[in-house]
């Protein structure tokens, strides 16, 4: 292959448009949705807490920081999913220490994000629920 195909093959994976552009973001987040039992979990989460924020009636300011918790989840499965398969790509499924960091790191960050929305989900919920209890 000279440099011409290659560069010809490349051409055919570039984003021709929006339209284009649009579509390799939905099938992405249909992959993750579809291949990833995880992202699964994250959207019932995310169900479950879109249904208490609206039984709650929690405010705007509230709304903010549950969608933001939620997308961050959701993003940071999606590029740690993203990782993993490059990293087992580039390994070709051999065990490197380097590819191991790599996912465990991306891993990290979720559970970092997810923490963050653990704490935005308690500030948010255990006082209403308190409220209600008491």
């Amino acid at each position: 292959m000279d440099y011409h195909d290659k560069n010809n093959s490349r051409k055919k994976w570039k984003n021709r448009d929006l339209i284009t552009s649009m579509e390799f973001a939905i099938t992405g987040l249909l992959t993750a949705f579809k291949e990833e039992r995880n992202m699964r979990k994250h959207g019932v989460s995310a169900v479950l807490v879109v249904l208490l924020g609206l039984l709650f009636q929690v405010s705007a300011i509230e709304w903010l920081f549950l969608l933001l918790a939620v997308s961050l989840v959701i993003a940071f499965e999606i590029v740690n999913s993203a990782i993993e398969n490059v990293v087992d790509l580039a390994s070709d499924y051999h065990f490197s220490m380097l590819a191991k960091h790599a996912k465990d790191m991306a891993a990290g960050a979720v559970l970092f994000v997810s923490g963050y929305a653990l704490l935005t989900g308690a500030i948010i919920f255990l006082p209403k629920v308190w409220n209600l209890l008491f």
